[in-house]
């Protein structure tokens, strides 16, 4: 099986990052990343969002012309998902939705921890148009960056843990969904650290896609 990972923005490193974290996910799968080479450096906010969208199509169309089954958007903001899904005949997968569809799922209620206070507003209105409003009790901001989770030295892992721990103390939950693809190699740490199930939502991407195109091989 051949899944294609899409960063909508253009640092190489955090394309390597997430195909990683997705080919961690589905041993036996090739993983192949793609970096929108155009984009900004990274997707923090509506401007950002309505740049990479283009970008982000063109690879998708490519991705699939070329044989990949399967296409995962590694952007929590899910930039032109619905667009992407319209335009190919593969699954498409962004990484916010699935990472609420598998928080939902393992833990019924869980909270979100981003990375600025800019990309809360677009999580919520995902969360929205997915109809998992009710199931999320809050999308917190851990005060980060994007391009600080590319360096271990900002600290910017200590950020996100202390939000995880205000989510835990606060929000009532089961399951904590990290709201940047940039955190994708924090899941195993956070959710050791805090005792409470961290979903890093290009893993659940990927699960999600190898799943989808087995269920289509058996229609």
């Amino acid at each position: 099986m051949r899944i294609t990972v899409i960063n909508p923005n253009s640092t190489v490193s955090m394309t390597e990052k997430a195909a990683a974290a997705a080919g961690d996910a589905v041993p036996g799968v090739e993983v192949t990343g793609v970096t929108c080479h155009l984009s900004p450096p990274a997707i923090q906010g509506p401007e950002d969002d309505a740049i990479c969208r283009p970008f982000v199509l063109h690879e998708v169309a490519r991705a699939a012309a070329e044989g990949a089954q399967a296409i995962v958007i590694a952007c929590f903001d899910d930039p032109a998902l619905d667009e992407a899904r319209a335009s190919v005949s593969i699954p498409v997968i962004g990484i916010g939705e699935a990472g609420f569809h598998a928080a939902m799922l393992l833990a019924g209620r869980f909270s979100v921890v981003t990375t600025l206070a800019v990309a809360i507003p677009i999580i919520e209105e995902n969360l929205r148009h997915y109809g998992l409003a009710s199931a999320c009790a809050k999308v917190r901001a851990a005060g980060v960056a994007v391009l600080e989770l590319e360096d271990e030295g900002t600290g910017a892992h200590l950020k996100v843990s202390a939000e995880i721990a205000r989510a835990k103390a606060e929000d009532g939950v089961g399951a904590i969904v990290l709201g940047c693809a940039g955190m994708a190699d924090l899941a195993a740490r956070m959710e050791a650290e805090h005792g409470l199930k961290v979903i890093d939502g290009v893993g659940a991407a990927a699960a999600f896609a190898v799943a989808l195109v087995n269920l289509r091989r058996q229609a």
